[in-house]
């Protein structure tokens, strides 16, 4: 037998078995669909609990690392405290960061839910990218968060430097703690583009040819975008998240290339 007789054999093999395993949870029924999806909602709650717990138990540490982009120049009014206004209100501080910590310390747990819910519909070449796309995501929203940590000090001080000469400041938790959530899970997202850009090549909604054809266009609603997503209108954080998206859709460009690129000669050979 030929060579390439033999590799016709295998490859034929192989797509023989995807389809066997795509047949096989295809035959799911719905209720069988909805118990599957619901076991994976509830471990990632279960791990989001469990996180939520531990971050709770070192929330003071937890409130100390949040505050360390607040403003000197409104600590020196505050006297290093924020105000609640409520009998309840800091133990509802507390607990809504701890939760916030919990559900990004889970994000792990979380993405592997996701995959193992959409696997079984996958072929076999495309459940190896798990492990990847999963760290990845991981790390890429990390860099994102610890991106806009470094950058909450510029939005917060021209927020609070704004009115500073006509009212007097009285800083809430619930405000500043939500302000500081949002901001960082905005950052923490907007990383996460080189993954969504190649989920979409990956299902052929966009390839890299189209991609560096509309670079121009895309750059500019980038830069257009950047202005809206982080809260405040201080000039520093619209161009850290600026640049940061412009390099990550070029890095896009090339990460798509890379994988969906291999794979596609890896279906043809």
């Amino acid at each position: 037998m030929a060579t390439g007789d033999l590799d016709q054999l295998v490859y034929d093999y192989r797509a023989d078995e995807d389809e066997e395993e795509n047949e096989d949870f295809s035959m799911m029924t719905l209720m069988e669909h909805l118990e599957e999806l619901r076991w994976r909602i509830l471990k990632s709650l279960l791990a989001v609990t469990i996180f939520s717990i531990v971050a709770f138990i070192f929330r003071d540490q937890l409130i100390a690392l949040l505050m360390g982009p607040f403003p000197k120049m409104a600590a020196s009014v505050t006297h290093g405290k924020l105000v609640v206004t409520g009998i309840a209100e800091g133990f509802t501080v507390f607990l809504l960061i701890s939760v916030f910590a919990g559900l990004i310390a889970s994000l792990p747990v979380i993405l592997y839910q996701i995959w193992a819910f959409i696997a079984p519909g996958l072929r076999q070449g495309e459940r190896k990218y798990a492990v990847p796309f999963i760290v990845l995501g991981v790390v890429l929203f990390a860099a994102g968060a610890s991106l806009g940590y470094v950058v909450l000090n510029y939005p917060l001080e021209w927020l609070l430097s704004f009115g500073a000469n006509s009212f007097t400041e009285m800083i809430s938790a619930n405000s500043y703690f939500s302000f500081v959530a949002f901001f960082l899970l905005a950052f923490g997202l907007a990383f996460e583009l080189p993954l969504v850009l190649t989920f979409m090549a990956k299902v052929g909604w966009v390839n890299t040819d189209m991609l560096k054809k509309k670079r121009k266009v895309a750059h500019v609603g980038i830069w257009i975008a950047s202005c809206f997503i982080t809260p405040g209108a201080d000039l520093y954080s619209p161009i850290f998240i600026g640049v940061s998206l412009s390099l990550l859709y070029e890095l896009s460009i090339l990460f798509i290339h890379l994988v969906v690129g291999k794979q596609a000669a890896e279906d043809v050979s």
